[in-house]
């Protein structure tokens, strides 16, 4: 006779199965939350950007072919370790205790992450409130923090209405009809009068040319950042920017107070208003003289692109960081699943859905990127920009240049903001729930917990509203997750294929799934990938990037103070990891053997929350050749049992 087949339980959407942790409202909650974090700002103004700059259409083969062979594995690793004990990226590794500093590098990641993203936001914030005004700031060269150099006043002294003019060394604007000028100025400048009053200026060239920088490029520098010229200048704060800061952690400290319960029904609008302004956007942008030249740039394949590894590396990356692998945040929204949920199908839609965003985006932006070429009179290549460039410069210009630019202001940046919130909330709930779930008593005080964390997260993010604060904000990011997050990645698809065993992880996936989905032979195609492909893979690009290494910089290299800096940073994340193997390692007692097998051991306390699930689960192992790695008994760590209603561990745990 053959195994017996695991029966699916249905899951019902009405109450929480973990009645101490909670459950997602339902599956939509779910589905929307982690597309929402899933899909953030790179989604918008990073992958288009390195879409054209590497090969066009034919970028589009590497990232699809990393999509199948790096993201997807280790999104579905993620979501089914997390969906599968109900705990957050710290206590999850009770199934490998040895591997728990991974938990703790990722909780550190989203914490540093998550002080540079809410300066993202801040920045949004400081726009849309900018928007609401019948010219808006970036027009024009006649505001306070415009300098001589701003391009349009070139422009509108040259092409003046009444007479001609040009722009003297010192940025001033000579009426030459009006006689400014004597004859020897006129000399001096390469311009001849003629006939009738007018004035040949053809041999003239503007003095600040090379200087000279557009309206929405100086709004950003100077009435924005207000930007030193180098690291070590701090200067003052800049209280607009800081207030705005403030407004952005009251906002997800209020969609975060009731944990996924508030959060899970908030993504129903930030989950979803970026599609509605990307469809709005590009309806819009395909009816603007110039598009065209703006999406053949984009599309359009360059095939010899594909033998260079830059472009292979910039794939593997880009699929890694817009999918939001090993930070800890997939794991957490799975944390808060129902048991039964099928994470296998979840998966494999969002991460989908997530990539055709990004290439949806791409039409979108580069819709509008060619009406403001057309416009400008530049090749799109000058006006395509990624990052900071696209979102606060290059897009806010162009939108300028549209009727009604007002309203698009407004639908842009809100996009912006919601499109930052939906990460954001993500990322500061993994940070909590792996507080509480690490120090269970502080369950019921989880709002302190949260405003703690929100609090700490507005007074380190202080530095970036200075003047030096996109320094600080471009530090944080480079260094906290340069390449922290394919190291945890590795380590998770080692941790889990080798020690705590693939099989036994494929037969906890059938515990929730059920073996029609497990036995499907392409479902073998994913053992495969965490075995081999995935850790292979990323060992490769680690070493590629550590070939290639450059110190990162932002208007220029940073000081060695602030590189030092930056390299604590990268070492708090990822000491975590050779730090609690030594502690497990020394806490076991034995042999060295026998050490090593036991922090290599699940915890009795490892395995599903709730006590039906953990006897359903222990059922399928023994039926399936494996163990399942914690005791079928729930109990705390007294050792007392759990009665069958009561939920999860509510016991202290000392992992």
């Amino acid at each position: 006779m053959g195994d017996p087949e695991v029966k699916m339980v249905k899951v019902d959407d009405d109450g929480d199965e973990n009645k101490e942790r909670g459950n997602w409202g339902n599956k939509m909650d779910f589905i929307l939350s982690c597309l929402g974090y899933a899909v953030g700002l790179g989604n918008v103004w990073r992958f288009p950007y390195l879409t054209f700059q590497n090969g066009g259409g034919a970028f589009l083969i590497p990232y699809f072919l990393m999509l199948a062979l790096a993201g997807l594995p280790i999104f579905f690793l993620e979501v089914s370790f997390g969906q599968y004990c109900s705990e957050g990226p710290i206590t999850a590794w009770r199934a490998v205790p040895m591997f728990r500093g991974i938990g703790y590098g990722m909780v550190l990641v989203s914490f540093y992450v998550g002080i540079s993203y809410n300066v993202i936001i801040m920045y949004a914030c400081y726009y849309l409130f900018s928007s609401f005004t019948s010219q808006l700031p970036w027009v024009g060269c006649g505001r306070s923090h415009n300098t001589i150099y701003c391009s349009d006043l070139y422009s509108d002294c040259v092409n003046m209405e009444y007479g001609q003019g040009i722009i003297l060394n010192n940025g001033s604007c000579a009426n030459l009809t009006a006689g400014d000028l004597s004859d020897e100025e006129l000399m001096d400048y390469n311009v001849t009068e003629l006939p009738g009053g007018m004035y040949n200026i053809s041999d003239y060239t503007d003095p600040l040319f090379s200087g000279r920088q557009r309206p929405s490029q100086e709004f950003w520098e100077n009435g924005v950042l207000r930007q030193a010229d180098n690291m070590n200048e701090t200067g003052g704060v800049v209280w607009q920017l800081a207030l705005c800061l403030l407004f952005a952690w009251l906002i997800v400290f209020g969609c975060l107070i009731k944990g996924i319960k508030s959060s899970g029904k908030v993504v129903y609008v930030t989950a979803t208003f970026p599609y509605l302004v990307l469809i709005i956007l590009l309806i819009r942008g395909v009816t603007l003289p110039g598009y065209q030249e703006g999406i053949k740039f984009y599309i359009t394949p360059v095939w010899s692109t594909l033998a260079k590894p830059r472009v292979w590396l910039d794939a593997t990356t880009q699929i890694f960081y817009s999918l939001s692998a090993a930070w800890g945040g997939l794991l957490t929204l799975a944390s808060y699943n129902k048991f039964h949920n099928n994470c296998y199908t979840d998966s494999l839609f969002v991460a989908l859905a997530n990539c055709a965003t990004s290439f949806f985006a791409g039409f979108a932006i580069f819709s509008i990127v060619g009406f403001m070429s057309h416009e400008l009179g530049v090749p799109v290549q000058e006006v395509a920009k990624g990052g900071f460039g696209l979102a606060f410069v290059a897009y806010p210009e162009a939108v300028a240049l549209m009727p009604v630019s007002t309203l698009w202001a407004i639908l842009f940046f809100l996009m912006l903001i919601t499109l930052g919130l939906d990460s954001q909330f993500a990322i500061i709930e993994t940070v909590v729930t792996a507080i509480i779930d690490e120090f269970p008593q502080l369950r019921k005080k989880k709002t302190y917990v949260l405003g703690v964390v929100c609090c700490v997260g507005y007074l380190l993010g202080f530095t970036c509203v200075t003047r030096t604060g996109p320094y600080w904000a471009s530090l944080i990011d480079s260094y906290s997750t340069s390449f922290s997050l394919l190291l945890f990645a590795i380590m998770e698809c080692i941790g889990l294929s080798y020690i705590y065993g693939v099989r036994r992880f494929m037969n906890d996936i059938r515990t929730m799934i059920g073996d029609p989905w497990v036995d499907f032979v392409g479902f073998y195609w994913w053992p495969f990938l965490w075995c081999l492909v995935t850790p292979g893979l990323l060992t490769f690009v680690i070493i590629f990037n550590w070939a290639n290494w450059s110190e990162p910089s932002y208007n220029g290299e940073y000081p060695p103070w602030a590189q030092a800096i930056g390299w604590m940073l990268t070492i708090s994340v990822i000491i975590w990891i050779p730090v609690v193997m030594v502690f497990e390692f020394l806490r076991s007692s034995g042999s060295a053997k026998e050490r090593l097998q036991t922090m290599s051991k699940p915890r009795g306390t490892w395995g599903p929350a709730l006590q039906k699930f953990r006897d359903e689960a222990w059922e399928v192992h023994l039926n399936h050749g494996t163990t399942m790695g914690g005791n079928k008994e729930k109990t705390d760590s007294h050792g007392v049992k759990y009665s069958a209603d009561k939920g999860a561990d509510n016991a202290a745990y000392t992992s």
